[in-house]
C-alpha cells in the first residue's frame, strides 16, 4: 500500500457516475484521503450525499464554495493539496475543457490550478462515437502530451444501447493504477 495521499476525484455527467461511489470506497480502504468534485451534470446520476458519506468530506459542487477551515477558496485548497486528480468518469466535454484550459466550473478550475507535482489520471466513459470523434482523439493527444494519463475506455455494451468502446474501465483497475501513480 502507498502512504496516505490526497486524491481529488472529479465526477462528471456520465451514466457511469454511479461507479464513483465504489471508487471512493476502494480508495479510502487503501488509506487515501479522497475529496470529491462533481459537475452539475454528475448530480443527475449520483447524489453528492452519497460521495460525502463515503469520502467523509463535503463534496465540492460550486467554484465559490467556502474552503474547509481556511480563508482560501476550496478549489485552490484542493489544487494545492492534491497528489492525484482522478477524473472518473470523464465525459467528452470535460476532456475538451481540460485540453483547452477552460475553467468554468470547480473541476476544470482545480485541474488548471493543480500544483506541478500532482499527477492526473483520466478514466473516460462516453458513447463510442464521441470517444472516436476526431475532436476527442485530438484532445486526448493534447492531454497525453502534457503528461495526463488515460485509463480506458473499455469495450462492451454501452448504456446508450450501442456495443463498442466507451465503457468506464473496471473500477478495481482504476484504483490499482491510481495507487501505482501515488507510490
Amino acid at each position: 500500500m502507498a502512504a496516505k495521499r490526497t486524491i481529488i476525484l472529479g465526477v462528471t455527467g456520465s451514466i457511469a457516475a454511479y461507479k464513483a461511489a465504489e471508487l471512493v470506497s476502494q480508495l479510502k480502504k487503501l488509506g487515501h484521503d479522497v475529496f470529491c468534485v462533481m459537475t452539475q451534470d454528475a448530480t443527475q446520476f449520483i447524489t453528492p450525499l452519497t460521495l460525502q458519506t463515503l469520502s467523509q468530506h463535503p463534496v465540492t459542487l460550486d467554484l465559490f464554495a467556502p474552503g474547509e477551515g481556511d480563508w482560501r477558496p476550496s478549489h485552490l485548497q484542493m489544487a494545492d493539496s492534491a497528489d492525484l486528480l482522478l477524473v472518473a468518469p470523464a465525459t467528452a466535454n470535460v476532456v475538451a475543457k481540460l485540453a483547452h484550459g477552460l475553467a468554468d466550473d470547480a473541476l476544470s478550475t482545480i485541474a488548471l490550478a493543480l500544483r506541478p507535482a500532482a499527477k492526473v489520471l483520466v478514466a473516460p466513459a462516453m458513447n463510442g462515437k464521441m470517444w472516436l470523434h476526431p475532436a476527442t482523439v485530438e484532445n486526448t493527444k493534447t492531454l497525453e502530451g502534457r503528461g495526463v494519463e488515460f485509463i480506458g475506455p473499455d469495450q462492451g455494451m454501452l448504456a446508450c444501447g450501442y456495443e463498442g468502446v466507451g465503457r468506464l474501465w473496471p473500477v478495481e483497475q482504476i484504483v490499482q493504477r491510481a495507487n501505482q501513480l501515488l507510490a
